[in-house]
């Protein structure tokens, strides 16, 4: 009895850490997250198990000091920094779209325009353009074609409202229709009109570098949905509720619930 016991711990331990280390996060329209714990091979892991990873092209780099879930984010510290990830059926195709990401601005604006994210598209850099808007220190700039309708320089608070250099923000972009809906920490802050139909096609998405220089920042946790969220699901997206469990508490529990049984 106790070698059977024995052997179905180990088994227990063995896909436990299999379900927990490797799990996929997963939602309705989730069709692209990266948690930028770890980069291998100049890749960076699509964590939805879509299989469409992030290309490390230039200077962008895995970073552990600066932190909001998991082991690890991204670090743009120079205009040339990039991260590119290679166009995709649901990336090209959608209209309402959600962008959630944590970010931490290391430098203020440059005074020019400097990127954040880019989905670009043919004839289009705005599906959505997200930048710093060229007002020092900080402010985004989150716009759609045609028309580059969508938030002036929104802050914290709204518009002409400053972000602070070296603190962690939750930006969520969520189109719904003719609007853009801009959430900061989980609160809505901006709601400007926007084209119903943006301009969408088979191009790429860029972190960080494009035909504008890189902002300065830290990236953690970037969403990308091919629908529309509510103010409740942005909120648990925030809050980390989609993110796999950590499997060292849960294998803990295993061992310990099935020594109290064999003993």
């Amino acid at each position: 009895m106790r070698l059977v016991m024995s052997v179905l711990a180990v088994a227990l331990l063995i896909v436990g850490s299999t379900l927990t280390t490797d799990a996929a996060v997963k939602d309705d329209g989730l069709i692209l997250y990266f948690s930028f714990d770890e980069a291998k091979g100049g890749t960076i892991e699509d964590e939805t198990g879509g299989g469409n990873d992030g290309d490390l092209v230039k200077g962008a780099k895995i970073a552990t000091d600066e932190v909001v879930h998991g082991k690890g984010s991204i670090l743009f510290e120079a205009g040339t920094d990039s991260v590119t990830v290679d166009s995709f059926k649901e990336l090209e195709d959608y209209q309402d779209n959600s962008f959630l990401f944590w970010v931490n601005f290391t430098k203020a604006n440059s005074g020019g325009w400097d990127q954040i994210i880019a989905k670009k598209a043919p004839g289009s850099d705005r599906s959505p353009g997200i930048w710093t808007c060229n007002r020092v220190p900080l402010h985004i700039h989150y716009r759609f074609e045609p028309g580059n309708a969508g938030t002036g320089c929104a802050g914290p608070k709204g518009e002409n409202d400053p972000f602070e250099i070296g603190e962690w923000y939750h930006i969520a972009g969520v189109k719904d229709g003719a609007k853009l809906i801009f959430y900061v920490n989980g609160k809505k802050v901006a709601e400007p009109g926007v084209p119903k139909e943006h301009r969408q096609g088979a191009e790429k998405l860029y972190i960080g570098q494009t035909g504008y220089q890189a902002a300065k920042f830290y990236l953690d946790d970037l969403y990308v949905y091919d629908r529309a969220l509510d103010a409740g699901e942005v909120e648990d997206v925030m809050d980390g509720k989609l993110l796999p469990v950590e499997p060292e508490a849960k294998l803990a529990t295993t061992w310990a619930q099935m020594k109290i049984r064999r003993d």
